[in-house]
């Protein structure tokens, strides 16, 4: 893999934390001086090539990580039945108590008053739980519309104050993996954890060549724990998954798409590495920021990291006392996640408000990279054109796009289902895209699947889960913020720009309906599209052109001939009625209306709003199309255009003449529509260049 390295020779203005601490309240936290013992690991200036050494040394003194197998796990805990009930029993039980005493708060109406002692006590069984059941009160401590105050409250806690384990085991799991005792590798390090995760901990520490980092260390025993869980997990949905008709996704294949993420996660130098190829992806992006690993101190238990110096953006008041622009923040990481699901794939599974820090510069700097995925290329296009197809409230395209996306399979019957989608969208809406939320989109169609026979793929359940998470953060910020509000630009400029055959094919799709150009589309993604903060037009115009004048191109060009026809028809009509007119009241003859087709008319208005929105667009100079024109007369595509644009005027020309003046019959104006009477077949006039307009 083609990665970015960084020279810790050469520090950038912050340093940060692997496991989210908040550290705008660290700023003087204790550090033990340490002695300036002989290091094992040279640490002069670092060359980028010495650096990318010390990270195929990490990849090999790290050794063989502990991988996710459900078979091997399932063949270790088959022949364990009584650890495998204990610890079943243990939880069923642990949660039936916690259930008990809810449903006795509500008979006895003691709710309010113990709701802030439960909340508590959710806490405390999630934390004794382990890290699996910890991953899951950390989803839900983002989603301040589904969960009360106090529990959220509560919860939050569970990002990165979780109880420490002791610094002896800490620090031999240091000298195991890096072969010397934390007080030779590093100058100093904090005297406890500042921080407490899922999976381990973190001190706060510096080198010796003075750059501040922080030392991420892993919990013990965690493959032992999280390999139980995880099989009971497992067997529990298979269980439900066969038993229940109603559950038609693939619970054991979400389970295991978890599982492979959590063993991923216990491997800090797959951790780095996933950090590395993030920077190289998005660390370009505007006001991201995202921290350079120390690789001659990385291995699989152990992660030296540059160290953050930032706040928690649903920390809101210490955010504004430092002059931070959450709401902008906030669009920044929607921004970025728009970029990680639907343009490179590979993204951020675990974005909680602890891996999402507001920098005092006011940038966006992502921390915790343990828990990645990604999207395959023609699941980020059948995204793509979802959105689109939603937006537009297209449902026979929606339901397609369920086929592509591996919701529904290739032989079910469609017909049922694309009014059922309509109906449940149509309410999930609203009155325009500004309205729209994922939640409330997830819910109605979590109704759809019930009833039909849909399938929720593995991949799709980390997707939720980002995005479901990004959103409860943006909610708690501005609770008026809607994601697919802020995503819709982004999406029609990927639409508009992106030349991948998908996506031509879903543009046409778009703009054509049974032969009919939809000015009105075409109108609003441009308008949306220029919201897009690396739109250019420019390239955009100029990739429109390449793909008009390919092969791919013949049927615009051919509908582009027929919109210019109508309208320049259109125009001419206008002309010599409004000149008849005049030269009328000059003799004293009452002049008549020109008979111009209203659906012609609104086109004429389109094609203005569509320059008046170019003209408006950052970036756009007419000057320059038009100094375009002399190179497209060349083109012999666009003579061909020509000569039947030609062709196409005179037809209607003579048409018009012998309605006018041979038939001698008046029109008829039908709902706003020009309907001439048919012209008898000898009348008829030869098509030009073999095509009618």
């Amino acid at each position: 893999m083609n990665v970015k390295t960084v020279s810790p020779a050469s520090p950038p203005t912050y340093a940060n934390s692997a496991t989210q601490p908040v550290l705008g309240n660290l700023k003087d936290a204790n550090t033990i001086p340490l002695p300036a013992v002989p290091v094992a690991i040279e640490t002069d200036t670092v060359t980028s090539e010495v650096l990318k050494s010390a990270r195929d040394i990490a990849f090999e003194l790290a050794g063989e990580a502990v991988r996710y197998d459900p078979v091997a796990i399932a063949a270790e805990y088959q022949n364990r039945p009584l650890e495998v009930w204990g610890r079943l029993l243990s939880v069923i039980w642990t949660f039936f108590g916690f259930t008990f005493s809810l449903w006795f708060d509500g008979k006895t109406g003691r709710t309010a008053t113990n709701e802030k002692r439960r909340a508590a006590r959710l806490r405390e069984i999630l934390s004794q739980l382990g890290p699996a059941f910890i991953k899951i009160g950390q989803a839900l401590s983002t989603r301040p519309d589904l969960v009360p105050p106090a529990y959220l409250e509560e919860l939050t806690t569970l990002q990165d104050q979780l109880p420490p384990f002791p610094n002896e085991v800490a620090y031999r799991f240091i000298e195991e993996e890096l072969g010397a005792h934390p007080r030779e590798i590093y100058a100093e390090i904090s005297p406890d954890p500042i921080a407490a995760a899922s999976l381990g901990q973190v001190y706060k520490g510096k080198l010796k060549t003075g750059e501040t980092v922080a030392i991420k260390v892993q919990r013990p025993g965690l493959a032992e724990n999280i390999g139980l869980d995880i099989y009971i997990l497992r067997r529990v949905a298979l269980w439900a998954q066969n038993n229940f008709k109603m559950i038609r996704s693939d619970l054991a294949g979400i389970m295991d798409e978890l599982g492979e993420r959590i063993y991923e996660e216990m491997d800090y130098t797959h951790e780095g590495q996933n950090a590395e190829r993030f920077r190289e992806l998005y660390g370009h992006l505007k006001d991201i920021y995202v921290p350079s690993i120390y690789w001659q101190y990385t291995r699989r238990r152990v992660l030296t990291m540059e160290w953050i110096t930032g706040i928690k953006l649903t920390n809101l008041e210490a955010v504004k006392a430092q002059g931070i622009d959450a709401p902008y923040l906030i669009e920044v990481g929607v921004q970025c996640s728009l970029r990680q699901l639907l343009e490179h794939g590979f993204f951020h599974a675990d974005p909680h408000p602890g891996n999402l820090l507001a920098t005092p510069d006011g940038k966006l700097a992502y921390l915790d990279f343990g828990m990645m995925s990604e999207v395959k290329p023609y699941q980020r296009y059948g995204l793509l054109e979802a959105v689109v197809h939603l937006v537009n409230r297209d449902f026979e395209g929606l339901a397609k796009d369920y086929v592509k996306l591996d919701f529904l399979t290739p032989d079910t019957d469609l017909t049922p289902i694309i009014p059922a989608l309509a109906r449940v969208f149509n309410n999930a809406l609203g009155a325009s895209v500004a309205e729209l939320n994922f939640k409330s989109i997830t819910d109605e169609l979590s109704a759809v699947m019930y009833e039909y026979p849909f399938r929720v793929p593995a991949y799709y359940a980390l997707i939720i889960r980002s995005l479901v998470t990004l959103e409860g953060i943006a909610i708690n910020v501005d609770p008026e913020f809607k994601v697919l509000s802020k995503a819709y630009p982004y999406v029609a400029k990927r639409l508009l720009s992106d030349p991948a055959p998908e996506l031509r094919t879903s543009l046409q799709e778009l703009l054509f309906k049974q032969g009919e150009f939809r000015w009105n589309r075409l109108e609003n993604l441009l308008n949306n599209a220029r919201d897009s903060e690396d739109y250019d037009i420019s390239k955009i115009l100029n990739q429109a052109l390449d793909y008009l004048f390919s092969q791919r191109g013949d049927f615009i060009r051919d509908r582009i001939v027929l919109e210019l026809v109508k309208s320049l028809d259109t125009l001419s009509n206008n002309a010599f009625a409004n000149a008849k007119s005049v030269v009328g009241e000059w003799f004293g003859v009452k002049p008549h209306p020109p008979m111009v087709s209203q659906t012609e008319q609104k086109n004429l208005e389109h094609i203005k709003r569509i320059w008046d929105i170019l003209q408006s667009t950052p970036g756009f100079d007419s000057m320059k199309v038009l100094q375009l024109l002399p190179q497209l007369l060349v083109k012999p595509e666009v003579q061909n255009m020509g000569q039947q644009v030609v062709g196409g005027l005179a037809q209607r020309v003579v048409a018009r003449v012998i309605r006018e003046f041979l038939l001698s019959q008046e029109p008829a104006v039908i709902s706003g529509e020009t309907n001439y009477p048919k012209i008898p077949p000898q009348l008829s006039l030869p098509a030009a260049n073999s095509k009618s307009y």
